[in-house]
């Protein structure tokens, strides 16, 4: 298992589909991962540190894994399968819980977990850095510092 960090979201043109950009923390390897508008604004509310009045879903699963007295100690992001990706919450009291990586992300930055991600995931999707992808990481970089959590906004209600 490799250790990856959050790079941030992003909206893919022309599709207008979100992703969560991961790079491994210690590699050159990046891993996008598809996510659904709702999942984006979690993550991007949890970079940002941003408060909500009531809990959001991450938010209150926070709580209720605090209120057990469990911690989550890990986010493994397991398989991928025909651009399915797979993942797992594990837990100190030894539960392990089947999520999706969208979720787990979510949590994990509002935890501050450990996000780990299997070899060969990373072999399967993940693409290699090169100078001109470091460049476009800086923009993006740059990018999320300009956006905000509601440019994900469907209109739909949550």
């Amino acid at each position: 298992m490799r250790e990856v960090e959050v790079v941030g979201v992003r909206v893919e043109m022309p599709t207008n589909q979100p992703l969560v950009l991961l790079r491994e923390a210690e590699g050159e390897r990046y891993l996008p991962i598809w996510v659904g508008a709702v999942e984006a604004s979690a993550i991007a509310f949890a970079q940002q540190g941003t408060q909500t009045p009531r809990p959001l879903t991450h938010e209150l699963m926070h709580r209720v894994i605090e209120a057990l007295g469990d911690d989550l100690e890990q986010v493994h992001i397991t398989d991928v399968d025909d651009g399915v990706f797979y993942a797992s919450l594990v837990f100190a009291s030894g539960a392990t819980v089947d999520a999706r990586p969208s979720d787990s992300i979510a949590l994990a930055l509002r935890t501050g977990t450990r996000i780990l991600c299997t070899e060969d995931v990373l072999d399967a999707a993940g693409i290699e850095s090169t100078r001109d992808e470091d460049e476009q990481v800086a923009q993006f970089r740059e990018f999320l510092e300009e956006i905000e959590p509601e440019d994900f906004e469907t209109g739909q209600e949550p």
